[in-house]
This record gives C-alpha cells, sequence and structure tokens, in this order.
C-alpha cells in the first residue's frame, strides 16, 4: 500500500517550525529528510524514524516496524498530532545522522 500525499503533506505540516525539511518520493513512499539528512520517511500513512540513540531516549517505548519487506527496522512515531513533539524528535535526532554520501 503506499502513503497518500494528504498524510506526508500533514506531517510536513507538523514539521514546518523546521528549517531544512524535505521529501523525496520513493516507490509510492516519501524518504523524509532535515538539513540534507535522512531522518526517516512516510511507509503506509506510518511515520517511521531510524532509530538513533537520541529517537529512542526521545520515544523509549516506541515500536519497531519494517517500512518495506527486507529492509531494516525503524521506531513507529504515534505522537505525530503534537507538532512541538515531532520538531523536538527530530531536532534531538539531527546531529546523530550520517551526512548525504557523495555520489
Amino acid at each position: 500500500m503506499a502513503s497518500s500525499k494528504a498524510y506526508l503533506d500533514f506531517i510536513l505540516e507538523q514539521l514546518s517550525p523546521l528549517d531544512g525539511v524535505t521529501y523525496r518520493a520513493m516507490m509510492g513512499e516519501y524518504i523524509l529528510y532535515i538539513r540534507d539528512k535522512i531522518f526517516g520517511g512516510v511507509y503506509d500513512d506510518r511515520l517511521l524514524v531510524k532509530p538513533v540513540k537520541a529517537a529512542i531516549a526521545y520515544m523509549p517505548d516506541a515500536a519497531y516496524e519494517l517500512p518495506y519487506e527486507g529492509a531494516k527496522e525503524m521506531l513507529l512515531v504515534d505522537n505525530v498530532d503534537d507538532s512541538g513533539y515531532l520538531c523536538g524528535l527530530i531536532e534531538a535526532m539531527a546531529p546523530e545522522l550520517p551526512e548525504k554520501k557523495k555520489r
């Protein structure tokens, strides 16, 4: 099942206080970036983020879920209605995210 553009737009609106949030469509889903670093994505209308230490500390009870068959597990963000919470999560994660790979 692909994600809806409406759900992506909702997540982007929730993250609008942050500078540098972008996305890329990928096979019916959306990869999310903060300042050119991948932090997660929208998969089957779920917001999933990389399980970096800051994200695990921010959401200690978060469920690990697969974005798609054969992928690495990611953390499910279930508190998407709270913009401040989401922005805090992504800002906490940003320093730990790997730099964009050069082609």
